[in-house]
């Protein structure tokens, strides 16, 4: 018999795990994890919840940074998740420019259907932890539910669960995924 599908965090990259720069990260050393998030992706690796990374890396396709740098960034990032206890099942990156049309740039879902078939994911009972419309877009497009990092407080969607950082998020997920009657540790 098949191991059932299970309930996962897809996390957007840039705005979620580290700083969000204009002209884009294009090396380790530009590279810099955002407060609390190594320790809320720890907290996630202690829910036994599969962590999948889902970002849009135009920079590649604009030929700003080549595949082998952006490897090597994500390498770099895995190894310090892995050092302070966190952990990320998968990284689906979209390598296009935004104006080349792919079917797998948020807010399109091809990347969160990818993740479903490969690594048996629940995607209804999942959520899309983002910092912009794409990809709250692309939650909904996947069946996911969305959370948004909304440092700034503006208006949400009735449908977004809005958060200030992935700490938070990690915290709300802990009360999305524990089964009715039971308490969380």
């Amino acid at each position: 018999m098949a191991d059932s599908p299970v309930p996962a965090v897809f996390l957007d990259r840039d705005g979620v795990i580290n700083r969000r720069r204009p002209d884009h990260v294009k090396s380790w050393a530009e590279f810099e994890f955002l407060p609390g998030a190594l320790r809320a992706l720890a907290d996630l690796r202690g829910m036994n919840t599969p962590v999948v990374v889902i970002t849009n890396q135009g920079a590649v396709g604009r030929g700003l940074i080549s595949p082998d740098q952006l490897r090597d960034i994500h390498c770099r990032m895995l190894r310090a998740i892995d050092a302070a206890g966190g952990h990320v099942s998968a990284i689906y990156t979209c390598l296009h420019a935004p104006a080349d049309g792919c079917a797998c740039r948020k807010p399109k879902p091809a990347l969160f259907h990818q993740a479903s078939h490969d690594l048996r994911i629940d995607l209804p009972h999942s959520v899309m932890i983002g910092d912009s419309p794409s990809d709250v877009q692309a939650s909904r497009a996947a069946g996911c539910r969305p959370i948004l990092v909304n440092d700034s407080g503006a208006p949400v969607d009735a449908d977004v669960l809005a958060v200030s950082d992935l700490v938070e998020a990690a915290t709300l997920w802990r009360t999305l995924s524990v089964p009715a009657g039971v308490l969380p540790c």
